[in-house]
């Protein structure tokens, strides 16, 4: 720690999500080997009102930032102070969750080396149960002023630093924090900067080969941290090794959000065709259960099939032939259906379940044939698709809440026809043919979206 540049920050925000709150207070101490070169602190104008309870946390007011500067007023000030130094804060990703996006709205790309005290204190210290900044001062000892002020807080994490300096051996501080800081290492034909390029933002990363042929194909609500974990650690998958060994340039693409990355990812992997993505090429279709007449055995049919067909008159879906046939199988036992006539089999003289008495006859004529077909019906319908809950096509509204990046997801009866950027591409997409195939992923990922949906989207209803 002492043979570093280091900043220990902390600040005060309007809330917990780095996304849809505001940094009300920045408090900072720098460090150079050991040596304190500078503190800086300023009060932030957050642009809407602080909820009452940080007010009584803080002692922050309304009235106290009504006359500070906005974030944007002092970025370039805070990212000249922060570069090329370590970020330390208690609850690290937290602060640097923050001050990134927050220099990203003002126009700025920061990354830098991130220490985390309360991931130090649990290094150092694990006998301890408890690593918050009120157990530490409590357990260390230490007067603070200025508690939940950023300065104040700010200064409590030099102290801890100087008390563990003197109290431990400084090869156990210095390994404690080499460790903290390791990053993986960078495969040996990328950039060694690759990683401080990399975008903290939702998207699709691509790992090209030679002749730049695409290796694999992500999607992460972080690129950067996702990539990270493709080139970190030792006991890598072997796949991650092969692509470490092959990958000769990493590309990405970045998207509004996390339903914008499924669908670049979708729609990447279909056209580049991934080497190491096979499994997720061989999962584009799906196998679903098609009962055309109560007289004849459901049809097993691909997602490739059904363009035109209500998937609410499907059930499934499954990701093989072999899986969707052993759901099958395995309703026939619970309900007692026939084997037979359900198509599992070919029976002249009655299917292969009739004698145990797991199919009640239908076969042999002993329950009608009506009759076994409501009961199928009725074991099949906990497999029903859900029917699609609109009258025609909708756009999801998918917006960066780090930007002004909005994108305009266009879906009919759960199948993803195409992403728009401004609104002569939405009225394309809304009046072109339907040609999307059914997909797994997208109709599971749409129903939950649909059901819950998240504060970055919103549904625009585009035709009745």
């Amino acid at each position: 720690m002492f043979n570093h540049h280091i900043v220990f920050l902390d600040l005060e925000t309007t809330g917990g999500s780095a996304t849809l709150d505001r940094i009300i207070e920045i408090g900072l101490v720098e460090v150079n080997r050991g040596v304190v070169v500078g503190e800086w602190s300023t009060l932030i104008n957050p642009g809407r009102r602080i909820p009452h309870g940080i007010q009584v946390l803080t002692g922050i007011t309304d009235e106290m930032v009504a006359a500070a500067p906005t974030f944007g007023e002092v970025s370039a000030a805070l990212a000249a102070r922060l570069e090329g130094k370590v970020f330390a804060a208690h609850n690290a990703r937290f602060d640097y969750g923050f001050v990134k996006g927050e220099l990203l709205r003002a126009g700025l790309r920061f990354a830098a080396p991130v220490l985390c005290t309360v991931k130090l204190s649990r290094r150092l210290f694990p006998q301890h149960p408890r690593h918050n900044l009120d157990a530490l001062i409590i357990r260390h000892s230490l007067f603070c002023v200025d508690r939940h002020r950023a300065l104040g807080d700010a200064r409590v994490l030099w102290e801890l630093a100087q008390i563990w300096k003197r109290e431990l051996e400084p090869d156990v501080l210095e390994a404690a924090c080499a460790e903290l800081l390791r990053r993986p290492a960078v495969p040996p034909a990328l950039p060694a900067d690759l990683y401080d390029t990399l975008p903290e933002l939702p998207g699709v990363y691509i790992f090209h080969g030679d002749d730049d042929c695409a290796l694999y194909v992500g999607k992460s609500a972080n690129i950067r941290s996702r990539v990270l974990v493709h080139f970190s650690g030792e006991r890598r998958p072997g796949k991650d090794l092969k692509i470490a060994q092959a990958v000769r340039r990493v590309s990405w693409v970045e998207t509004a959000g996390e339903l914008g990355a499924h669908f670049e990812h979708a729609r990447l992997v279909r056209d580049l065709a991934p080497e190491h993505n096979a499994q997720a090429r061989d999962e584009s279709w799906s196998w679903l259960w098609r009962p055309d007449t109560p007289d004849t055995p459901p049809r097993l049919v691909g997602s490739h099939e059904i363009d035109e067909l209500p998937v609410e008159h499907l059930y499934g879906a499954f990701r093989s032939r072999a899986t969707a046939t052993t759901a099958l199988r395995e309703l026939a036992n619970a309900y007692g259906l026939c084997r037979a006539l359900l198509g599992l089999e070919a029976a002249a003289s009655g299917c292969s379940a009739l004698e145990s008495g797991r199919c009640r006859g239908a076969c042999v004529g002993r329950e009608s044939t009506i009759a076994h077909a409501m009961r199928a019906v009725q074991a099949l319908a906990r497999l029903r698709l859900k029917a699609w809950p609109y009258r025609g096509r909708i756009a999801v509204r998918e917006r960066d809440p780090y930007s002004d990046r909005i994108e305009l997801h266009v879906i009919d009866r759960w199948r993803h026809l195409g992403t728009a950027h401004c609104e002569p591409e939405l009225h394309e997409l809304a009046q072109s043919a339907a040609d999307a195939p059914f997909d797994l992923d997208t109709y599971k990922t749409l129903v939950r979206l649909l059901k819950s949906p998240p504060r970055n989207c919103d549904v625009v209803v585009l035709s009745a």
